[in-house]
């Protein structure tokens, strides 16, 4: 899906489509150079990084594992509400891996500071971050993200796998959504 599909639902596009690929090849090496020889285990949070997961991973020139979590603190509303629940667990045992975290957006980081915590309770090697977005002015509390795509303003954006009420997901850009859908 393009923006012009759905350009009355947009109030502007904030990253273009080679935007954000270009953000995801620079991911990509960052990733590449710490890991080289480590075959990370990529953890990706679904729903919305599977877009991010998947082209970050093509991007690479090494070996990793990838597999899936599920939390959710959202709903279908426009805000985090701050609870926690882990709709899919895990496959993997974390045991001395090295476990890249990989998220499409940081809003107010509660949600992703519970998850590093529940993931470094399972003895891995080492446990970071990786965003595609971050909203440096929503987080609510300090966490250490060793791999940032982009900050942006803190707008609601929809698009590359972010959705409001599971829609706008395969928008091939990222957009800020216009308020009068979802007022």
């Amino acid at each position: 899906m393009e923006a012009q599909d759905v350009q009355e639902d947009l109030s502007h596009v904030l990253l273009s489509t080679e935007e954000v690929q270009a953000t995801i090849a620079e991911l990509a090496a960052k990733v590449d150079e710490d890991y080289a020889g480590k075959n990370p285990l990529i953890v990706a949070v679904l729903k919305g990084a599977i877009m991010v997961v998947a082209d970050l991973t093509r991007a690479m020139s090494s070996h990793v594992d990838v597999d899936f979590m599920a939390v959710s603190s959202y709903g279908s509303g426009t805000k985090s509400s701050g609870v926690v629940r882990i709709v899919k667990d895990l496959d993997t045992d974390l045991t001395g891996r090295h476990v890249l975290i990989v998220e499409d957006i940081i809003d107010s980081g509660l949600t992703l500071s519970w998850l590093k915590a529940n993931l470094e309770s399972r003895n891995p090697a080492s446990v970071e971050i990786c965003t595609f977005l971050r909203k440096p002015d929503a987080m609510k509390v300090d966490i250490d993200v060793k791999y940032v795509g982009r900050d942006i303003p803190n707008e609601f954006v929809v698009g590359y796998g972010l959705d409001y009420a599971e829609k706008y997901r395969n928008l091939d850009c990222v957009g800020t959504l216009a308020p009068h859908v979802y007022s």
